[in-house]
């Protein structure tokens, strides 16, 4: 299945929709077109309900899909939200997870190049999440260098701590897109990682989440990024440092995941910061974040206070 979750131009409220190739479908709409039990309003309440009810409503999806052809709204017409739109924590990101991400952060300090043991870990605060087309916000009285990472990101599923790593992936309810993005400076400014992450706006996340039976392996998947159509990031998530059950372990060590948290996993390298000279995010750039197998974001810089 690819969730989402969108609303219209005629019905500003968010709904949870299924994506079927060019068209979306509510949810509530396919319900009622097989006599089937209406589904959970939102994707959080739809992943906290469980398996039983994530196979109910896939279910329900495949019964309806005949009758379903061209059905629903076309994705050109929608307004595309953050699947979660306000996640319940902070989102759970892992630093300097790929080999070359963290050698060129390590050379544009001028320290010596040293891969992390464990995984490090900071967090984004839930106002930073907007959708996969929305605008991001450049705080300009509060920074001057706005950065970008591509990420993949995972939704868990399934309660669980002190996971053990060979039944981690059955923790995850599916995959998205997160855009890590990052005001440098105050990352610097602040000497650790929570503030010049957590700007508001800083996350576009999207378009889809592809439930984990469907996406496969995760560990085999192409993302890029683009800033007015120049490639800057491109990589592939065989290159992380700790894989997604590693992380997932290793979080849950005496930490309860709950479903709905969010994981974004690292971004490989051709940050901003760690160019020639350094480059950053201008009024009016488009980054374009792109996951194999997910989709694509398309987010446009404004100015902010």
């Amino acid at each position: 299945m690819r969730y989402l979750t969108f609303s219209t131009a005629h019905d500003p409220t968010p709904r949870l929709g299924v994506a079927a190739g060019d068209r979306v479908i509510d949810l509530q709409t396919i319900a009622r077109a097989v006599s089937a039990e209406p589904p959970p309003a939102s994707l959080l309440d739809l992943i906290a309900s469980g398996h039983a009810t994530w196979r109910r409503v896939a279910d329900m999806v495949n019964r309806a899909a005949p009758s379903q052809s061209g059905a629903g709204v076309p994705m050109r017409d929608i307004r595309w939200h953050a699947p979660i739109p306000r996640p319940t924590k902070n989102i759970f990101c892992v630093g300097r997870n790929f080999v070359a991400h963290a050698a060129e952060g390590a050379r544009a300090r001028g320290v010596p190049v040293k891969l992390p043991t464990v995984p490090l870990y900071f967090t984004k605060a839930p106002t930073t999440v907007i959708g996969p087309y929305d605008e991001v916000p450049w705080h300009q009285s509060a920074t001057q260098q706005v950065d970008w990472e591509a990420e993949l990101a995972v939704i868990i599923g399934v309660r669980g701590c002190n996971i053990r790593r060979e039944s981690a992936l059955e923790h995850v309810f599916g995959y998205t897109i997160a855009n890590d993005v990052t005001a440098r400076d105050l990352q610097d400014l602040h000497g650790q990682f929570f503030k010049g992450k957590s700007l508001d706006g800083s996350c576009p996340m999207g378009p889809v989440v592809v439930t984990a039976e469907e996406y496969g392996d995760p560990h085999a998947k192409d993302i890029a990024l683009r800033v007015n159509g120049v490639v800057k990031q491109q990589g592939n998530t065989r290159d992380l440092i700790f894989r997604i059950d590693v992380l997932i372990e290793s979080l849950s060590h005496g930490l309860t995941l709950e479903p709905g948290d969010i994981i974004a996993t690292g971004t490989p390298e051709g940050c901003g910061f760690a160019r020639t000279p350094p480059e950053f995010l201008q009024v009016d750039d488009i980054m374009e974040t792109e996951v194999e197998g997910i989709g694509a974001m398309r987010n446009r810089v404004v100015a902010r206070p």
